[in-house]
């Protein structure tokens, strides 16, 4: 078996950026790194919105106890 040596992470991030540029250009490369950020920030801040209006307890309610969560109003 060949042994694999790995790149350090600086030079693998720019081995990437200069693939993705070469492939696609660097507008189209920056715009695809800041949609990929913009919309893992949208999913935290998301999730983060969803644990504030969680009521503890009855989420652990319905999980371990199997208990029917709430229908949700049409609003």
């Amino acid at each position: 078996m060949r042994e694999h040596t790995y790149l350090q992470e600086d030079e693998m991030v720019q081995r990437a950026i200069d693939a993705l540029i070469q492939a696609l250009g660097p507008i189209e490369t920056t715009r695809f790194l800041t949609l990929s950020r913009r919309r893992k920030v949208d999913s935290v801040m998301r999730h983060r919105r969803w644990q504030d209006s969680l009521d503890k307890d009855r989420f652990f309610d319905q999980v371990f106890l199997g208990e029917e969560p709430p229908t949700p109003s049409a609003s």
